[in-house]
Parts: structure tokens; C-alpha cells; sequence
């Protein structure tokens, strides 16, 4: 929903600012040398953020190349208004074909058999008007997960042009993934120079067919290295103000995109002895006081921060008390004068001084920010701010 939704409907809130989104990118784009231009990865409802309202905005910013990870969602981004190129980073069936080549989905093949299943697809619609089916082919620098081998690449060449001449299948690029381009320790860095010399060597040996849309740097690798000849930089998680990898140090200016909200529902006192929530896992070893918030795991708010995991309540941190259950947690606000029901709490941003990041959270866990804001579930309200132009 656009709309600001009646404040009476707010249990659990995210607040999304459109402004910062298209900021990020111009940032990020003032970063690029040309021609590179930035594909910008709407995938998981854009990583919980909203993918109608994000991609709109970035379209309206000049964005005309975007992603994503299945067909479901390629096919809701035409059908709210994205004309771009729209390209399907993993797997689809062949029987999906029919529905690419009427939206005008970019595919992404992901293996010889894949190839050669989805080029008889395509052929099995021809004479219908639509064109051949338009394709990127993955290519495997050693994340071993999609792809040709890029260890040899001769034989990578000879499937590109084997199927770059099929009349049902138009190929127009090429693209791996940098798995290790976030962090910045020897090992980690040989390993993604290694893949880019990998990649670089199959887009020289296919040279002849002149693909216009060879790509490999995701977020972190656009961070470190340059665009060379890269069609695109893919941009996911920097795009919504998140890092990569904790340590890595953003261009000035990046901001989150998104702050989640909550309010007390009430405040209680706690005995000495007393104990919070399902297994009694916290104990009272002196008088507290305790909210309870209408936020739980259902709503995204990770179990693992039971015991451990803080909000902010009137500019200052509360801890979580006892296990976070399915729709409401526990927190301590004993050194927080005068909370009271309905007051407004802080799951992810600003309150006052104190300042709570996605990063800031996964850290807690063991996990990161990107797992954080996709688990954000679909009941909590997205709210939009600003105009993204």
C-alpha cells in the first residue's frame, strides 16, 4: 500500500523512505564510471522493502535495468509499470517460456541442459509472434552454485555460440557472481580477483559473438572494484543502505532505507523471583518493570534475540526479556522514566541519540542485515514516505 495507513491500524510498522532509496543510488551512481550503468536487484520484495513502490521510484530516478529471482516477481514488475529490462537471476522451468517471452523477461540459464530445454520451449512457440526468448548465460567462477565452468574456457565459448545462434534463443550477455567481494582479507581478495581473471578469460574467448551484456560486480564488488567492462554493476543491499558485510565502510551519504516500528501495548511490574514468557527462560532478581510489544517472530522479529536482542524506547535501549513469542515480545524498561502504553517503539532506526541498524542486529545473531529486512513478514504495515524523486 502507498498510502499512509490510519494510525489505529499500527501494531507493527515499517516506515520506508523513497527519498533515501533513489539517494542511494545516485550516490552510487556518481561512484560508476561510464558507460556502466547500475541493475538494480528488486528480488524478495525487494528485500522486504517493497518491490512496487522501490522499483517505481528507481525507475522514475532513471533506473532501466533491474533483477530479480523468479518469474512470479518479473511478472509483477510489468504489471506495475516497469518497462526496463527485467532479467530472472536463477532457475526457471521451461514450461515458464510461453510467459517470458510475452512479458519480455530477460532469462538467465543456468546450465547446458537448462539451455537446451528452454531453446526447445522457445521453438515450440514459434509462428505465435512473439520473438525468441532473450538470455543471459550464467557462468561459474567458483561459487559452484549456477553456471558453466569457467575453468575451461573454451568449451564456455562453444555453448555460448552454439546457442547464441539458435533462432529461438536471443543471448545477450553473460554474468557470474563475486562470492567472497565483501570481505577484504588476502585469501578472500585472491579468491575474487581470481574469479574476475575467470570470467574476464570466457568473455575473451566468446569475443567473436560480441555480447553486449556481460556483468559481475554485485554491491560488494562495485565497492571495491572497478566496472571495467561490465555492461552493469548489480546493485542489491547498498541500495537500501545496508552493508554487505559488517566491516565494510559505505560511500558517505548511504543511508537504511527503512526503520520498523512498534508500540507498548503495556507496562507491568515484576517481583524478585518472577519469571517472562514461554519456558521461563528470564528471571526477575529484582523489582522490574516490563513492556510487552505487539511484535513477534511472525512478524520477522528473530527468535534468536530472545534474551539478547534490544529496542528503543524514548531514546534509549531496552532489552529483550524472555523468548520473543509468535506475535508480541517482552522488554525491560526499568531505567526508562514514564513508559506507558502506546508508546512508540524502535525495532530498527533512530530514537533519540541511540541508533539500531539491521547490521547492528544481525550481529547479535551470527547472521546479516539482508536476512533481516527480507524476514520483515507481510503483515507488517509498509508505510511510504516521500516521492523517490
Amino acid at each position: 500500500m502507498y498510502k499512509n495507513t490510519e494510525e489505529y491500524m499500527r501494531r507493527s510498522w515499517a516506515e520506508v523512505d523513497l527519498d533515501v532509496l533513489v539517494n542511494n543510488y545516485r550516490i552510487y551512481r556518481e561512484h560508476l564510471p561510464e558507460p556502466a550503468e547500475i541493475m538494480a536487484v528488486v528480488k524478495a520484495n525487494a528485500y522486504g522493502h517493497g518491490s512496487r513502490p522501490a522499483a517505481n521510484a528507481l525507475q522514475d530516478a532513471g533506473v532501466r535495468h533491474f533483477a530479480v529471482a523468479s518469474l512470479q516477481e518479473a511478472v509483477k514488475l510489468r504489471e506495475y509499470g516497469i518497462r526496463g529490462e527485467i532479467l530472472i537471476l536463477g532457475y526457471t522451468s521451461p514450461a515458464g517460456c510461453a510467459t517470458l517471452m510475452e512479458y519480455d523477461i530477460v532469462q538467465a540459464l543456468v546450465s547446458e541442459e537448462h539451455a537446451e530445454a528452454m531453446a526447445a520451449a522457445a521453438a515450440g512457440l514459434a509462428g505465435n509472434g512473439r520473438g525468441p526468448l532473450k538470455c543471459h548465460f550464467a557462468i561459474d567462477t567458483g561459487m559452484n552454485r549456477i553456471g558453466l565452468d569457467a575453468e575451461d574456457p573454451e568449451h564456455c565459448a562453444e555453448v555460448l555460440r552454439r546457442f547464441s545462434s539458435c533462432p529461438d534463443i536471443s543471448l545477450c550477455g553473460i554474468f557470474t557472481h563475486l562470492c567472497t567481494a565483501d570481505t577484504d582479507d588476502e585469501e578472500s581478495v585472491a579468491f575474487t580477483l581470481r574469479q574476475r581473471q575467470l570470467f574476464d578469460g570466457v568473455r575473451q574467448a566468446a569475443s567473436d559473438l560480441d555480447l553486449p551484456e556481460c556483468h559481475c560486480l554485485n554491491s560488494a564488488g562495485g565497492l571495491t572494484f572497478p566496472a571495467n567492462e561490465d555492461a552493469y554493476v548489480r546493485l542489491g543491499i547498498i541500495l537500501y543502505g545496508l552493508k554487505p558485510d559488517y566491516s565494510n565502510v559505505l560511500p558517505e551519504g548511504i543511508r537504511p532505507v527503512l526503520e520498523w516500528k512498534s508500540t507498548v501495548a503495556l507496562v507491568k511490574t515484576l517481583r524478585p523471583g518472577e519469571t517472562v514468557g514461554y519456558g521461563r527462560t528470564f528471571r526477575a532478581d529484582r523489582e522490574m518493570k516490563v513492556a510487552t510489544i505487539p511484535t513477534g517472530y511472525a512478524d520477522g522479529y528473530s527468535r534468536a534475540l530472545s534474551n539478547r536482542g534490544y529496542v528503543l524506547i524514548r531514546g534509549k535501549r531496552a532489552k529483550v526479556v524472555g523468548r520473543v513469542c509468535m506475535d508480541q515480545m517482552m522488554v525491560d524498561v526499568t531505567g526508562i522514566p514514564d513508559v506507558r502504553m502506546g508508546d512508540q517503539v524502535v525495532l530498527l532506526g533512530r530514537s533519540g541519540d541511540e541508533y539500531l541498524s539491521a547490521d547492528d542486529m544481525a550481529q547479535m545473531t551470527g547472521t546479516i542485515g539482508y536476512e533481516l529486512v527480507c524476514d520483515i513478514s507481510g503483515r507488517v504495515l509498509r508505510i511510504y514516505k516521500g516521492s523517490g524523486k
